[in-house]
C-alpha cells in the first residue's frame, strides 16, 4: 500500500482528529498520524497548531517516526521558537543515544533549526558529536558547524568549534576529512580575510591520502581545496599533480573537471622542459574528450570549460580536432560551442580538414549555425595565413549560392580578410558589388560600404553605389550611417572633383537632420577638418590602418587566469568572474594562477589586453554602455605632453573648442569661421579610431624625455656585512630603459676585482641586461659609480612584498647577498596611455571589489602641476573634468608585464589632501602604485 492515502483526507475537524491520534497509546496509530501531519504540511496546509503534540512523539525508539518528527520540527521551529525550546532536551538526549544513526540525525536536525534562542543549548551536544567515536556522527557534526556558523558566527568562534574542525582534517576517516574541508571552505568563503584553511605540506599530504578513499562529492571538496593552495616550489607542484592525476579517470564529470582545475593551476609552476610536463599534457586530453560523449547539457558545460583550457594551453588538445566536429543531432548550443573551439585549434596542420568541415556546415538548415560557420571560415583565413587563399575561394563559392544570409555573412568576413591582407584579394570586389541589392542587415551593409569607401579608387562607379545607400539615409541603423559618412568622405578625398555634391549632402544629413550625437559629432569633425586643412583630413581619414589580429575574441589574460581557477564552476560556463554575477559579493575572492617558476619563460605581455593598440577595425563601433556617451561628453582633454612648449596654449584651446561647447559655431552649417591654424595638431596622422577622442588625441604616443623621478641613493649593503664592500644605489627609468645606478666603495685593506651580479626570481622578472663591469680593480678607500642596465625578461616569482628584489654580488673575496625594494614607477611603460573609450569600458568592466581608495596628504600642487609631474613618470592623464568645484583627473598606466592600472584622482583646489581611486585586474599592485604616486608627487 502506498503513502498516497495520507494526502486524500477531506474530513472536517481534521486538526482535532489528528491531535487525538497523535496522543494515542498505540505506536502504529501515532506513526500514521505523524505521516498525515507531514502530508498536510507538504501540500501547504498549516499544521503548526499540532506542534506540542508532534514534539511529544519524539520520545520513541522508532527511527522512522523520529525522522518524521524531526522533519516537522525543521519546518515549524522558525515560526514557533518558544515551542521549539521544548525539543531541546530530546536533542541533548538523542545526541547520547547508543545508535549512531540517531546521534547523527539529532545533530543534523539541530543544524537545520535556525532559531537563535536554541543555538546556545546545542553547543554542548555538538561538541560531543565532533569527538564521537563513530565517523558517521563526526562527519555529520562537521557540516553542522558550518550551518551553525551561518546562524551565529561569533558563537562558533567563542566555543572553539573552528579549531575542532581543523583537527578533523587529520581524522583517520576520509569522509570526515572531506566534510571538515567542505565546512571550513564554506566558512572561509563568507570570511575571506580569515585564514581558516591554513594549508601546509603536511595537511596537503593528509588531504591527498583521503582523496583516494572518500565519495565522489568528498573528492570534489578536497580537490577544490587543493586548488587554493600554492606549492612552495615546482617539485612540490609536480608531486601533487602526480597524486591528483588518477582522478582524471573518474566516472563523475565534476571530479574530472576539479582534477583538471588543480592540474591546470599547478602546471603554471612546472618548466616546459620537464619530461613530466609533456606527460601531463598527454594525460589531460583523454578525460576532456570523454566528457564529450555525455548528454548534451554536460557536453555544453564541458565545452565551455574546454574553451578556456584551449585558450590557456592549446597544445593539450591540438591533436583532438575530430572530436569537435559537429554531429547532425547535436543541439544548436553544442554546435556553436564546438565551432568556436575548432577555430581556436585550427593550425596549418589541420586547416584542410577544418575548411572541408566548415564548408559542409555552411549548407546546413540551421540559420544561426550557418552564419557562425561562414564567419568561422573568415576567422580561419585570418588565423592561418597559408589558408587565406582557400578560405577566400570557399567564401566566393558560398556567395555564388545566392542564399541571402550566407552572402551577408561572407561579405562581413571578407571585409576582415581585406584588413588582414591588404592588396591581396581585392580582385573579388567586383563579385561583392553584384550582391549589393540583396544586403538588408546592418552589419553586412556597413561592411560593404566600408569596402566601397576603402577601395573607391578601384571601383569605377563607387559614387553611384554610395549614392544608392544615401537615398534612405535616415532609415539606416546608426552603424550604417556612421560607415556611410566615413566612406563618402574617403571617396571625396580620393576623387574630390566628382563627389563634392555627394559629400555636402551627407555632411548636411549627418549634422542638421540627425538626432544621433555620435553621427552629428563625427559629421562636424569631418566638416571642420575638410574646411580647415584638407591635407590633415587626408592624413586622418586615409591613414594607414593597423592589421587586425587573428584572435580578437580571446579572453583578456588576467581574466583568463582567474577563470582557469574557477574551472568546473558556474564562472567557467558564463566566462565571467563570480564577482560579475554573485550578488552582494559575499564570499567572492579573486583568484589567480601561481607565478610561473620555469626559468625559460617571462610573464607574457597580454597582447589582447582590453586597452592594447586597437587590434581590430573599429571605425563604426557604437559604445554599448548606455551612459558611455554622457561620460565622454563630460570629459575634457588632458593637458599636453611635457614636450616642446611652443604651441601649448593654442593646441589646448583648439582641443577644447573641438570637443567642448565650441561645436555650437558649427550648427549654422558650412559657413563657420575656421579655427586658428594652430588648432589642427601636428600629430593628426594617427589611425582613425572610434570617435572624437581618438581623432584629437593630442597627447597619445609621445614618449617623455625628462625621465621619471629618481630617488637618492641609499646604502643597500653596509661594509661591515660584506667584508669591507659597501654598496649603495637607486633605480632609474629613462626613455624606456631601466637601470640600477650603483656606487661600490672599498672600505677593506685589499684590492677588489672580478665583480659579478645576479638577481633572484622576482615579481616582474627584473634581471641584469648586461654583466656588471668594473673596468679597473677597486683599491682600498676608492669608490666607483656604475649604471647597470636592467630588463624584465627574467624568471618570475611572486615576492612578498611585491617589489622585493634579492641580489647577489660576487667579487674576489666572497659572495654577498642583500635585498632591496624597487619603486614600482620604474616599471611604468611609455605606451601606458589608454584610449578614452577603452578607459571607460575597462573601468566598468573591472569589478568594484578591485577598486582601492587612498589619501595623498600634504601635497600643495594644483591639477595641472600634478598631471605634468605624473606624466613625466609615465602616468598619463586620459581626461580631466571639473565636478562641483573638484578637479577629477582620469589616468592610466601600464606595467612592463602588461597589467593596466586605471586611476581617478580628485583634487579640491586649496585642499592639500587628494583622494586616489585605483582599479586594476591584479588588485595586489594597487598599494604599490599608490606609493609611487606619493613618491612622485612629494619629491
Amino acid at each position: 500500500m502506498t503513502d498516497s492515502k495520507y494526502f486524500t483526507t477531506t474530513k472536517k475537524g481534521e486538526i482535532f482528529e489528528l491531535k487525538a491520534e497523535l496522543n494515542s497509546d498505540k505506536k502504529e496509530k501515532k506513526k500514521e498520524a505523524v505521516k498525515k501531519v507531514i502530508a498536510s504540511m507538504t501540500v501547504g496546509k498549516d499544521v503548526s497548531a499540532l506542534f506540542p503534540d508532534v514534539v511529544n512523539c519524539m520520545q520513541t525508539d522508532n527511527l522512522e517516526l523520529k525522522k518524521l518528527v524531526y522533519l516537522y520540527l525543521m519546518n515549524y521551529a522558525k515560526s514557533q521558537p518558544d515551542m521549539a525550546i521544548m525539543a531541546v532536551n530530546t536533542f541533548v538526549k538523542d545526541c547520547e543515544d547508543p545508535n549512531p544513526l540517531i546521534r547523527a540525525l539529532a545533530v543534523r536536525t539541530m543544524g537545520c533549526i535556525r532559531v537563535d534562542k536554541i543555538t546556545e543549548y546545542l553547543c554542548e551536544p555538538l561538541r560531543k558529536c565532533l569527538k564521537d567515536e563513530d565517523p558517521y556522527v563526526r562527519k555529520t557534526a562537521a557540516v553542522c558547524v558550518a550551518k551553525l556558523h551561518d546562524i551565529n558566527a561569533q558563537l562558533v568562534e567563542d566555543q572553539g568549534f573552528l579549531d575542532t574542525l581543523k583537527d578533523l582534517i587529520s581524522d583517520s576517516n576520509p569522509m570526515v576529512v572531506a566534510n571538515a574541508v567542505a565546512a571550513l571552505s564554506e566558512i572561509a568563503e563568507s570570511h575571506p580575510s580569515s585564514n581558516l584553511l591554513d594549508l601546509n605540506p603536511q595537511s596537503i599530504n593528509k588531504l591527498l591520502t583521503a582523496l583516494n578513499e572518500c565519495t565522489e562529492w568528498g573528492q570534489i571538496f578536497i580537490l577544490d581545496c587543493l586548488a587554493n593552495y600554492t606549492p612552495k616550489d615546482d617539485r612540490e607542484a609536480q608531486s601533487i599533480c602526480e597524486r591528483v592525476t588518477p582522478r582524471l579517470s573518474h566516472a563523475n564529470s565534476a571530479v574530472v573537471l576539479s582534477a583538471v582545475k588543480v592540474l591546470m593551476k599547478f602546471m603554471e609552476m612546472l618548466s616546459k622542459d620537464l619530461d613530466y610536463y609533456g606527460t601531463l599534457l598527454k594525460k589531460l586530453a583523454p578525460p576532456l574528450v570523454t566528457l564529450l560523449s555525455a548528454e548534451p547539457e554536460l557536453q555544453y558545460v564541458a565545452l565551455r570549460n574546454i574553451n578556456l583550457i584551449v585558450q590557456k594551453r592549446p597544445e593539450i588538445l591540438k591533436h583532438e580536432m575530430k572530436v569537435f566536429f559537429v554531429k547532425y543531432n547535436d543541439p544548436i548550443y553544442v554546435k556553436l560551442e564546438k565551432l568556436d573551439i575548432m577555430i581556436r585549434l585550427a593550425s596549418q596542420a589541420n586547416i584542410a580538414q577544418v575548411l572541408a568541415e566548415l564548408k559542409e556546415y555552411a549548407t546546413e538548415v540551421d540559420v544561426d549555425f550557418v552564419r557562425k560557420a561562414v564567419r568561422a571560415i573568415g576567422r580561419c583565413a585570418i588565423k592561418v595565413e597559408q589558408s587565406a587563399e582557400r578560405c577566400v575561394s570557399t567564401l566566393l563559392d558560398l556567395i555564388q549560392t545566392k542564399v541571402n544570409y550566407v552572402v551577408q555573412e561572407a561579405i562581413v568576413v571578407i571585409k576582415d580578410i581585406f584588413r588582414k591582407y591588404p592588396n591581396k584579394y581585392e580582385s573579388v570586389i567586383a563579385t561583392l558589388c553584384e550582391n549589393l541589392d540583396s544586403l538588408d542587415e546592418p552589419e553586412a551593409r556597413a561592411a560593404m560600404i566600408w569596402i566601397v569607401g576603402e577601395y573607391a579608387e578601384r571601383i569605377d562607379n563607387a559614387d553611384e553605389l554610395l549614392e544608392s545607400f544615401l537615398e534612405g539615409f535616415h532609415d539606416e541603423s546608426t552603424q550604417v550611417q556612421l560607415q556611410l559618412l566615413t566612406a563618402i568622405v574617403k571617396l571625396f578625398l580620393k576623387k574630390p572633383t566628382e563627389t563634392q555634391e555627394l559629400v555636402q549632402q551627407v555632411l548636411s544629413l549627418a549634422t542638421q537632420d540627425s538626432d544621433n550625437p555620435d553621427l552629428r559629432d563625427r559629421g562636424y569633425i569631418y566638416w571642420r577638418l575638410l574646411s580647415t586643412d584638407p591635407v590633415a583630413a587626408k592624413e586622418v581619414v586615409l591613414a594607414e590602418k593597423p592589421l587586425i589580429s587573428e584572435e580578437t575574441d580571446l579572453i583578456e589574460p588576467t581574466l583568463l587566469d582567474e577563470l582557469i581557477c574557477y574551472i568546473g564552476t558556474l564562472a567557467s560556463v558564463y566566462h565571467k568572474p563570480p564577482s560579475a554575477f554573485v550578488e552582494g559579493g559575499r564570499g567572492v575572492v579573486h583568484k589567480s594562477l601561481p607565478p610561473r617558476t620555469a626559468s625559460n619563460e617571462s610573464v607574457e605581455s597580454p597582447e589582447t589586453a582590453p586597452a592594447g593598440a586597437p587590434s581590430n577595425e573599429q571605425p563604426d563601433v557604437i559604445p554599448t554602455q548606455g551612459d558611455l556617451l554622457g561620460d565622454l561628453l563630460n570629459l575634457d582633454l588632458g593637458p599636453p605632453v611635457s614636450g616642446p612648449p611652443l604651441a601649448t596654449s593654442s593646441v589646448q584651446m583648439g582641443a577644447v573648442d573641438l570637443l567642448g561647447g565650441g561645436l555650437d559655431s558649427l550648427i549654422g552649417g558650412p559657413n563657420f569661421v575656421a579655427p586658428p591654424a594652430a588648432a589642427v595638431p601636428a600629430n593628426l596622422g594617427a589611425p582613425m579610431g572610434s570617435g572624437l577622442s581618438d581623432l584629437f588625441d593630442l597627447t597619445s604616443g609621445v614618449g617623455t624625455l625628462s625621465g621619471s623621478y629618481v630617488a637618492p641613493k641609499a646604502v643597500w649593503l653596509p661594509a661591515m656585512k660584506a667584508k669591507g664592500l659597501e654598496i649603495s644605489g637607486t633605480f632609474t627609468r629613462q626613455v624606456g630603459s631601466i637601470s640600477m645606478d650603483l656606487q661600490l666603495t672599498n672600505k677593506a685593506l685589499q684590492v677588489m676585482t672580478d665583480f659579478a651580479i645576479q638577481f633572484n626570481r622576482n615579481s616582474f622578472g627584473l634581471a641584469p641586461a648586461a654583466p656588471l663591469q668594473v673596468h679597473a680593480p677597486l683599491s682600498p678607500n676608492q669608490s666607483v659609480e656604475i649604471s647597470l642596465p636592467l630588463n624584465t625578461v627574467g624568471s618570475v616569482m611572486k615576492m612578498e612584498p611585491l617589489n622585493n628584489l634579492q641580489v647577489a654580488v660576487k667579487n674576489n673575496i666572497d659572495v654577498f647577498y642583500f635585498s632591496t625594494l624597487y619603486p614600482l614607477h620604474i616599471l611604468f611603460v611609455e605606451d601606458g596611455k589608454m584610449d578614452r573609450q577603452m578607459f571607460l569600458a575597462t573601468w566598468k568592466d573591472i569589478p568594484n571589489e578591485n577598486e582601492a581608495q587612498f589619501q595623498i596628504r600634504d601635497c600643495p600642487l594644483n591639477a595641472e602641476a600634478v598631471s605634468s609631474r605624473l606624466q613625466s613618470s609615465n602616468i598619463f592623464t586620459v581626461a580631466k573634468r571639473n565636478v562641483e568645484g573638484q578637479d577629477m583627473l582620469y589616468q592610466s598606466l601600464k606595467l612592463t608585464n602588461g597589467i593596466w592600472v586605471l586611476a581617478e584622482l580628485r583634487i579640491q583646489p586649496g585642499n592639500p589632501n587628494f583622494t586616489l581611486s585605483l582599479k586594476c585586474r591584479a588588485p595586489e599592485v594597487s598599494q604599490h602604485v599608490y606609493q609611487a604616486y606619493e613618491t612622485i608627487l612629494k619629491n
